[in-house]
């Protein structure tokens, strides 16, 4: 049984391109300067910077820790943002999912599928195509282009099949535990008019049904399954992708915290008195996979997804800056080069895929459809909000 993780999207993907006031629930920007200059940096001036650090601990009342990042999410499947960047590009919902999910195919479902979704403290039984028609418009506006609600019908619909939540008891959580789920209140004459446009299809990989994670906005590349969802199995169709056309309201944003917030989150991983963050190790984009808090008496290593939920980020695509009396000076940063940034050419929109001729073989075992490919290692804990904390 292929283990499940969260999906992790945030529905403040909804807003963007919702004919509403936009509402900021983030500070904006490009990546810094000093972030772009880090790029350029060699490993003997990293290695000169961390044996040179100021033996005197910052004073938390003046230093701030400067944060540039991307992204909304765990990085691995199907960016939203991109999905809808790629759609108003006049591709089409297969190509697109055949972007995400490299070396998948579409194959048919059998009819008469049933979800288990936990709804309050009962398992209810719903059709498959009722569920995803209860999805679509909870996950992304239904003023979106077609083919990004096309695609998003197929991608909810193979995750409903595919997902594990309670075991054998139950398939998905109605809230971004698994993806959101509103029942008929949510449905629109749009989104179930792509739910109807894709009936019955899922995304196969080697003729088996094939988790589809996806999440709100990759920043510009998406991340292999391993580098964020920590001890899992790599999976072929979940590879780190470029993303051009993801340029959303997270594609860049920055955070700053005092050194004594920045402390305060981090308790328990700070030997002494806060000094900063050391980045060890990034996966296929610039996606923290593992990091150092700096404190005066030691160092502690720590995951990337575990530092980002400390520190309140949006993503793991992070990297950090400290402002004190000196000026602005970007943290030491051990990954090795700075992975290119985002492409910013137009991509040839690929001709549209047929459907596999063969149905993808689905059975029920306990409510749990049969998973592709070989078990992952233990999950990491989902936490409150459908994202993924340290195991």
């Amino acid at each position: 049984m292929l283990l499940t993780r969260s999906t992790y999207h945030r529905l403040r993907t909804l807003l963007r391109r919702a004919p509403i006031a936009m509402v900021v629930l983030a500070p904006l920007g490009g990546l810094s300067t000093a972030v772009q200059a880090r790029a350029a940096r060699t490993q003997a001036h990293i290695a000169q910077v961390k044996t040179h650090r100021p033996a005197k601990a910052r004073a938390a009342t003046t230093s701030t820790l400067l944060i540039d990042g991307a992204g909304d999410g765990h990085g691995v499947g199907m960016s939203q943002e991109g999905a809808f960047g790629y759609a108003e590009h006049g591709w089409s919902y297969q190509a697109i999912l055949s972007h995400y999910y490299t070396g998948t195919a579409l194959g048919q479902m059998p009819t008469g599928t049933l979800v288990k979704v936990l709804i309050g403290s009962k398992v209810k039984d719903i059709p498959t195509e009722t569920y995803v028609r209860g999805v679509v418009s909870a996950e992304v506006s239904s003023s979106w282009p077609m083919a990004a609600l096309e695609a998003q019908a197929v991608a909810s619909r193979t995750y409903a099949i595919t997902a594990h939540a309670g075991g054998n008891k139950f398939d998905v959580y109605t809230d971004d535990r698994s993806q959101v789920y509103k029942g008929k209140a949510a449905e629109t004459s749009r989104t179930n008019a792509a739910v109807a446009a894709t009936a019955g299809q899922i995304v196969t990989y080697g003729g088996q049904p094939a988790i589809t994670y996806f999440f709100a906005s990759s920043g510009g590349h998406t991340e292999s399954i391993q580098a964020s969802f920590l001890g899992s199995t790599p999976e072929p169709w979940l590879v780190g992708v470029s993303d051009p056309y993801d340029t959303g309201t997270l594609h860049r944003w920055t955070q700053s915290l005092t050194f004594a917030s920045a402390a305060a989150r981090l308790s328990g991983l700070i030997e002494g008195s806060f000094e900063g963050i050391e980045v060890l190790k990034r996966g296929t984009s610039p996606r923290i996979v593992s990091a150092e808090v700096l404190g005066s008496k030691g160092h502690k290593m720590v995951s990337g997804p575990e530092l980002a939920a400390r520190l309140g980020l949006d993503s793991t695509w992070a990297y950090f800056s400290i402002k004190d009396a000196h000026g602005v000076h970007a943290e030491p940063d051990l990954s090795g080069p700075a992975s290119p940034a985002p492409s910013t050419s137009v991509p040839a929109s690929p001709s549209t895929p047929a459907p596999s001729a063969q149905p993808a073989s689905v059975t029920r075992q306990g409510g749990s459809a049969a998973a592709p490919g070989p078990p992952t290692a233990q999950p990491a804990r989902v936490n409150g909000q459908g994202g993924v904390s340290a195991g």
